[in-house]
């Protein structure tokens, strides 16, 4: 199982009450937090793309964002998660053309994770006049297989759709070197992972809660993906799981971090913006709250498996469990409120502890199948 990071400008009202320069000083915090894990030998970096989410995201200009991290650091695979294709949001060939040329600035470290928006309020910021969100995927299944054509074709034959058009062009710049990036899907819900394996795309688990919600859905991408008829150049048999994560040197000091980070006020900013996932019971509407963590939540989540953290041996048996659920990579959304120092000493711990012992191969798994497309 591999490791990776997730990004995404978290602002929260209380931070930016008591900073002016607080989303400045979040963005460069999250670039920092990348640059780390490079040094500590974690495999991805995923950054979102969002609009319109106040407090939640404020990370809109990810390819932006991306580049940037695309010269400061060296090994790390930076991914987008997600770049919108739908036309109304993005034209997919600009789409395509910065899929490219961040392959390029990346020298081949680029995955291209697509998606269909965080929900309705980001988009029907795009798309006023839409009363159904299954909509959405009529525009993503109408565009995700063109982009293998307008990377891998020298003039792109063009394509006239239902929701846009474009007459053959050659489509520039071509991916870096062999093929193109792995593609993948951010799966919003439980359907979506059989959805994506038939198509040969990784999956983005952004909607997985729990180790055992995992195990099921694992088992249906896996069982579509042996089968599937891969829209890219090649099949990206991936699955992808994002947990919150505190490491610390001691237990009672992570779960310290934990209960000042703010947890209960992210996960309920989550369930107001992403109302296409499903939504656990408990839940309540936005603007209620869940109520603030104490120690004896935390430990709850804990032991229910709905959070990693603990000192380095616990985060490491804590991973394992989702290694043996069937992960193919755990990517940790760190909880930007616990503070700079120990979100980097987080990232250190776990770079020092708990990636050595389980991720042993150093070539980075989406490598491997575009180097054998």
């Amino acid at each position: 199982m591999e490791f990776g990071l997730f990004v995404q400008g978290y602002v929260p009202a209380a931070r930016a009450q008591a900073d002016p320069g607080a989303e400045h000083k979040a963005l460069i915090e999250e670039t920092e937090y990348v640059i780390q894990a490079d040094k500590s030998g974690f495999k991805y970096a995923w950054a979102s793309e969002h609009h319109f989410l106040e407090e939640y995201s404020h990370l809109s200009a990810n390819d932006v964002y991306l580049g940037y991290l695309a010269h400061a650091t060296e090994r790390i695979h930076l991914g987008s998660g997600i770049f919108n294709p739908l036309a109304p949001v993005n034209h997919p060939v600009k789409v395509a053309e910065k899929v490219a040329m961040l392959d390029h600035l990346s020298e081949g470290r680029f995955e291209f994770g697509s998606g269909r928006g965080a929900g309705s309020h980001e988009i029907l910021g795009f798309m006023p006049g839409i009363t159904d969100m299954n909509h959405t995927k009529e525009l993503w299944e109408e565009t995700i297989a063109e982009f293998p054509k307008m990377w891998l074709q020298d003039e792109y034959v063009g394509f006239q759709g239902k929701h846009w058009s474009l007459p053959p062009r050659k489509i520039l710049p071509k991916p870096y070197g062999k093929s193109h990036p792995a593609m993948w899907y951010a799966a919003g819900s439980p359907s979506s992972y059989a959805m994506a394996g038939r198509r040969g795309l990784g999956v983005l688990g952004f909607s997985v809660q729990k180790v055992s919600d995992m195990e099921w859905v694992v088992d249906s991408y896996k069982t579509a993906v042996k089968d599937a008829e891969p829209v890219g150049d090649f099949v990206n048999d991936n699955v992808m799981v994002t947990s919150t994560a505190i490491c610390a040197e001691t237990h009672a000091k992570a779960v310290e971090i934990a209960v000042g980070g703010g947890l209960n006020y992210l996960q309920s900013l989550l369930f107001r913006y992403h109302d296409t996932f499903p939504r656990p019971e408990g839940i309540p509407e936005w603007p209620e709250l869940l109520p603030e963590y104490t120690e004896e939540i935390i430990e709850l989540l804990i032991a229910e498996e709905l959070m990693i953290c603990g000192d380095p041996d616990e985060v490491l048996a804590q991973c394992r469990r989702w290694e043996r659920a069937g992960a193919d990579q755990l990517s940790f959304g760190l909880p930007i409120g616990i503070g700079r120092e120990d979100t980097l000493e987080s990232i250190r711990l776990i770079g020092e502890h708990v990636i050595p012992a389980i991720d042993t191969d150093p070539v980075h798994r989406t490598s491997r199948f575009r180097d054998a497309a």
